[in-house]
């Protein structure tokens, strides 16, 4: 350890935000830079635990009390190296990953914890400016051709992996661009997306191929596919959207999240495809029903669109600033959170069930319709809840936005032609090895286990890889 009493010694510090007043009139990523002494500092509050729950937390399972203590004694070199053995793209997942790992720090149980997303990201940016990060083709090809359908976080891993092991990748995207989520989901303020396209250009000088605007089931049947490919990686995300069957949904003007945040980001790269619809929020009253991170994501949106108003319902309560007694440490702490997009204005507003959207008599929404709910205490499972006797109530709102949540993969296309089975969930099912019900055909990230998080979509991608490389090879050497 570089300084054993540091833990004790140094609060927890993470990088300034640009002011509001300046943020809300671009679209660039919301932190300030944070100078090297402070990050070999937070790095050095690390108590190199015994048992150091953090990499169990992570789903990586990331040596960070090696990293860390590589940091504090500014040994960036060999940190890259190690962050690099669990992680492909420590990038993504050090600006946009909740950060299951702090929230098993040891230090955590009663103290802020170590900032460790500060060091990851601070590891691979160091490792780019200083030109560690160079393309590292393979030594050789096996001779094998794998498709990997999806270029999000996991459709990434599951390629980079792949090509790592001398097989030949490509990568099928339906939209215009590489990245998926990271590209056409994720707001600019939260992740540029030359932070993407950097790395997008890594894997394309080592041999990863990317055929996007393609559609599988639509431009390439599945069946083509199974016929040009020795194996096939499953990898679209899961991104049928939860609905609601309220009155009036049908109204123009009501929005799932991703048919609103995604044209943004196209608009932003300067590209809108033809047919695709850009909403702007502008002197409108915004209304987001889903208290989540998706939904945080269109509060920040509308903000900087110049909106009239930003509210954001959700249906639980708020959740308690500390950790309840049902959920201790390192359980991921069910607790009240700020994004930063919640710094820059608006309301947010908890226990509201939506009844009716009204119509502004042209079939456009002008208001919704709610009640309020008393919920009981206890695990979320067990909570009950009933109406607040007279709490309804009206809210002007021009543009409303679902942020509900996903109900697993969109079932046209490869699904349906190759009649994969399903998870009760309706998720694909898949075995250890990640293949689903049909031989060499393999699914990973959110098609496989519902919406998650991008750090687990890395981990599955990368567990995926391995199925596929030991059923093409009869042995792999990837990690599982």
């Amino acid at each position: 350890m570089g300084n054993p009493t540091a833990f004790m010694e140094i609060p927890r510090e993470t990088p300034p935000t640009r002011p509001v007043e300046e943020r809300l009139h671009d679209w660039n990523e919301v932190y300030r830079e944070f100078p090297e002494p402070k990050r070999r500092q937070q790095a050095s509050r690390c108590m190199d635990c015994g048992i150091p729950f953090c990499n169990q937390g992570c789903p990586l399972g990331n040596l960070i009390p090696d990293w860390n203590e590589l940091v504090t004694r500014g040994h960036w070199r060999q940190a890259i190296e190690a962050l690099h053995r669990t992680n492909n793209f420590p990038e993504f997942t050090g600006k946009v990953c909740p950060a299951p790992c702090e929230a098993a720090c040891v230090l955590g149980i009663n103290e802020p914890p170590v900032a460790i997303k500060l060091s990851e990201i601070g590891i691979i940016e160091r490792a780019y400016a200083e030109g560690w990060v160079q393309p590292r083709p393979p030594r050789r090809r096996t001779g094998k051709k794998v498709a990997v359908v999806g270029s999000g976080p996991a459709g990434l891993a599951c390629a980079d992996q792949l090509n790592k092991a001398g097989h030949t990748v490509v990568v099928f995207e339906r939209a215009p661009r590489p990245g998926g989520l990271l590209t056409f989901g994720i707001p600019d303020f939260k992740l540029e997306k030359h932070v993407v396209d950097r790395r997008l250009d890594l894997m394309r000088a080592e041999g990863v191929q990317f055929r996007c605007s393609v559609a599988i089931g639509k431009d390439v049947s599945a069946d083509d596919l199974c016929s040009e490919f020795d194996a096939i990686a499953l990898c679209m995300g899961a991104t049928a959207p939860r609905d609601l069957k309220t009155p009036g949904r049908e109204l123009d003007g009501i929005l799932f999240a991703m048919d609103y945040l995604g044209p943004q980001n196209h608009v932003n790269y300067g590209d809108l495809p033809a047919g695709v619809r850009h909403v702007d929020a502008r002197d409108k009253h915004v209304v987001i029903i889903g208290g989540g991170d998706t939904g945080a994501d269109c509060y920040g949106t509308a903000l900087r669109q110049g909106a009239k108003s930003v509210t954001q319902f959700e249906f639980l309560p708020k959740p308690p600033p500390q950790r309840a007694d049902y959920n201790p440490w390192p359980e991921w702490p069910m607790i009240f959170r700020t994004s930063s997009a919640h710094e820059e204005g608006g309301t947010r507003d908890w226990a509201i069930d939506t009844r009716a959207f009204l119509d502004d008599g042209a079939g456009r929404v002008r208001a919704l319709r709610a009640v309020r709910l008393d919920w009981t205490d206890g695990p979320p499972a067990q909570r009950k809840f009933t109406e607040v006797p007279n709490s309804e109530f009206e809210l002007p709102a021009d543009l409303v936005l679902l942020a509900i949540g996903y109900a697993g993969p969109e079932k046209r296309g490869p699904v349906e032609e190759l009649g994969l089975t399903l998870d009760p969930r309706g998720n694909i099912a898949t075995d250890a090895q990640y293949m689903t019900s049909m031989p060499g055909v393999f699914a990973a990230g959110d098609a496989r286990r519902g919406q998650s998080l991008v750090v687990w979509a890395i981990a599955e991608g990368r567990k995926a890889a391995r199925g596929v490389d030991l059923y093409l090879m009869g042995s792999s050497d990837l990690p599982g």
